[in-house]
Formats: structure tokens, sequence, C-alpha cells
């Protein structure tokens, strides 16, 4: 037994789960940010005991969900905008892979060096 029958290539990876994950981040924003609100008020308690760091990880916890929220919702709209590209591409009838359409080609060489 061990880690080779996991990562010898033998079995297939599952798909990856696909959810509405721009909500489960501001859910989960939402409880970060109403952490750090009720415990606010007894800041006092927390700081004579030691405490405050639960008070600074709420926080943190709700402004690294701010940037979460900004990371999903541009995931979702490249992934949105992939898919439409994907579809139109096909009604077109033009059969075309991705990477093969109008300003994928070769990359043109810049002006000729001066002789």
């Amino acid at each position: 037994m061990g880690w080779n029958r996991w990562t010898s290539g033998e079995r297939e990876a599952p798909e990856p789960l696909e959810g509405n994950v721009v909500a489960t981040v501001v859910g989960g924003t939402v409880i970060w940010f109403t952490l750090f609100l009720v415990q606010l008020p007894f800041y006092g308690w927390f700081d004579d005991h030691d405490r405050t760091w639960w008070l600074w990880t709420c926080l943190t916890g709700g402004v690294l969900g701010l940037y979460g929220i900004w990371f999903v919702r541009r995931r979702e709209a490249a992934l949105r905008r992939e898919r439409l590209a994907r579809e139109t591409g096909a009604d077109s009838g033009s059969g075309a892979e991705p990477g093969t359409g109008p300003g994928t080609g070769p990359v043109p060489k810049g002006p000729a060096a001066a002789e």
C-alpha cells in the first residue's frame, strides 16, 4: 500500500465539482464579517484575556473573502466568455478548434533591421 496506488497514473482523475462558487464565497465572507461585528462590542473582554486575535482573524477572513469574491466573479466571467466563444464558433459551422480563429495566427516579425 502507499501513495503509489494514488499517484501511479492508473486511476483517472475525477471531474472537478462545479457549483455556485460565487454564492459560497459570498456566504463565507458574510459569516466572517458577522462574526467580527458580533465580537466587536466585547473587545475589552478579549483584550483582558489576550484573545484579540479572534477579532482580527474574523476581520482578515472577511477581507480575504472580498478578494475571493472578486476572484471567483472574474473566473466565472472568463468561463462564460470561453463557453460563449466555443458555442459561437460551433454555430457558425467553421469547425475551428480553439486557438485557430482570427487573430491567433503566427506573430509577425518586427520591422527589418536597418542595414
